[in-house]
């Protein structure tokens, strides 16, 4: 069996050729061997390696005689984990003697220097006056996130995404209660509490790989954040409703929809085959085959008839700034270039969706991101461009007003970042 740090060094340097860590690392851990608590501590310093690259950098590249960018994958790997650990209280001694023990053979003199030169430096460890490289993003995040929050507000909404997001289980109403699920977890001594901002959401810690947990086995619950449910509050589909869901995969938000609208109709659109398979398979999970339709389609071309459904959702590609501390390396592989293109998608599949519905119907936009293109912009161009359609009020607290819509913000929320506006049809 292999130790953890190995472990941890393997799926860092899988990150950096181009895995996503969300998708990787629980099947990896399932293949390792490790206990429970291993899997946690790799998890840990995994994820908190990706967030943490720049401040991680910022201390190892002073103190290496050769450059950061020439040195083999694995070696940076072992660079990064091993800081990582020093900078989040795990001992010195553990830190530094496991992690070169776990390097490349060759590269161990220099592994030990660096991170000998780093323990030596703290703690408290040195801290850069530039807020990018201190809480390690991507210069333009930074700015996008100054643009949308008071000053004062910065730091925190900075410091919360490099925090370990919350697991939070959506019950599935047509199986169990929220109770019933609470009570049972509570006697696996899983931690539970109530969501704040969804009244029905289970949050829940101690319970190790969430995918395992015979409740979402067997259909009774799903994994999905508090933010992505509320989005399904906004949208409020109610029993017969037909519902599209427009770039629907992974299948999360109309699967929540097909859970609550009895014998009603969800048809849930996407252009890519193979992403549509995720939501036929979390469709037979939970017992929704009849009532959430996958389909194969364009969202800019959709392949329905007009006016046919009486709600639509777009839940649209986005930049996913508001779910960073669930998607590590977004804030590393994401391009300050892709914000217009993408702004000028949404306006496309808001446009298209438009026709979809009925007179009286509601069209929903949600982006789980925070700039202002993609969120009040997006909101204020279809307020003045989608024909025979009109702003309602944004949802209440504890949504937050911004232009047409509203938002979540994660050290407010406590939910990953998320917006939505809500139009209705004459």
């Amino acid at each position: 069996m292999r130790d953890a740090r190995s472990v941890a060094i393997d799926a860092l340097e899988r990150v950096e050729a181009g895995a996503y860590a969300h998708v990787m690392l629980p099947s990896r851990l399932r293949a390792s061997g490790l206990d429970a608590r291993d899997r946690a501590f790799v998890t840990f310093i995994v994820y908190g390696s990706v967030r943490e690259q720049r401040r991680l950098d910022a201390l190892i590249i002073p103190r290496s005689h050769q450059p950061l960018d020439r040195l083999e994958p694995r070696v940076r790997a072992a660079l990064r984990i091993g800081t990582f650990q020093l900078l989040h209280d795990v001992p010195a001694h553990a830190a530094v003697n496991a992690t070169v023990s776990a390097a490349p053979p060759r590269a161990r003199g220099l592994v030990n220097a660096v991170l000998r030169s780093v323990a030596a430096a703290g703690p408290p460890y040195p801290e850069s006056s530039d807020l990018a490289v201190r809480y390690s993003y991507p210069d333009w995040i930074v700015a996008e996130f100054r643009d949308v929050v008071p000053r004062d507000e910065l730091e925190p909404l900075l410091a919360i995404g490099n925090e370990p997001a919350a697991v939070t289980l959506r019950p599935n109403p047509r199986r169990t209660t929220a109770d019933a699920l609470a009570t049972e977890l509570e006697g696996q001594r899983i931690r539970v509490e109530r969501g704040r901002v969804v009244a029905d959401a289970l949050v829940v810690g101690g319970l190790g790989d969430p995918a395992e947990l015979p409740a979402v086995v067997d259909g009774r619950a799903t994994p999905q954040d508090q933010g992505s449910q509320a989005v399904i509050d906004v949208l409020d589909p109610q029993p017969g409703d037909r519902v599209l869901d427009v770039a629907a995969a992974p299948g999360g938000k109309a699967t929540a929809v097909g859970e609550r609208i009895g014998d009603g109709l969800v048809v849930a659109t996407d252009l890519h085959p193979g992403r549509l398979g995720l939501v036929t398979q979390a469709v037979a999970r939970l017992g929704l085959d009849g009532v959430v339709t996958p389909v194969v389609g364009d969202g800019r071309a959709l392949p329905v008839a007009p006016a046919s459904f009486d709600r639509v959702l777009v839940d649209a590609p986005c930049t996913g700034l508001g779910v960073l501390r669930r998607r590590p390396e977004a804030r590393w592989r994401i391009e300050p270039g892709a914000v217009a293109p993408l702004a000028e998608l949404q306006r496309s599949l808001l446009q298209d969706a438009a026709v979809a519905v009925r007179p009286g119907g509601l069209l929903v936009y949600s982006v789980c991101t925070l700039t202002r293109a993609e969120t009040t912009g997006v909101a204020g161009w279809a307020a003045a461009n989608l024909d025979g359609f009109t702003a309602i009020p944004p949802p209440g607290a504890p949504w937050e007003p911004a232009g047409a819509g509203a938002r979540l913000l994660p050290h407010r929320a406590g939910t990953d970042g998320m917006f939505v506006c809500v139009f209705r049809r004459a």
